[in-house]
């Protein structure tokens, strides 16, 4: 590394022609249409979500719909929500069964007691 001679400091020297152009007006083009400028190493930026759009800022909410990704999540919950319910109609119906069957059965309790009657009697 090359190093100018200031006395008593070192400053080191760029390489040339290494460094990218750099642009100081590079123009940024938002897919909602928003254009602003800043500097960059490119000329003409493209960029999906800028702070007119994002949901952050606008306080809105808004899908960004890649190859129908938002869509098939949606129609997923809503399936889930179905299974959910249907689920929790089926255990409703155990459970009902089972209490059914419960009060319809003797215990063992009962039928030593029974036992006892019949063999007294």
């Amino acid at each position: 590394m090359n190093f100018d001679s200031v006395p008593g400091i070192l400053y080191p020297i760029m390489k040339t022609d290494i460094h990218p152009t750099y642009f100081p007006l590079a123009k940024v083009t938002c897919a909602c249409g928003n254009t602003f400028t800043t500097g960059s190493t490119q000329e003409n930026i493209r960029v999906e979500i800028c702070s007119a759009c994002h949901p952050f800022f606008t306080g809105q909410q808004k899908f960004v719909d890649t190859l129908g990704q938002v869509d098939k999540f949606q129609k997923k919950t809503e399936q889930a929500k179905e299974k959910s319910q249907i689920k929790a109609q089926i255990l409703q119906a155990r459970a009902a069964k089972t209490q059914k069957d419960r009060t319809e059965r003797a215990s063992l309790k009962d039928l030593l007691m029974q036992a006892r009657k019949s063999a007294s009697s």
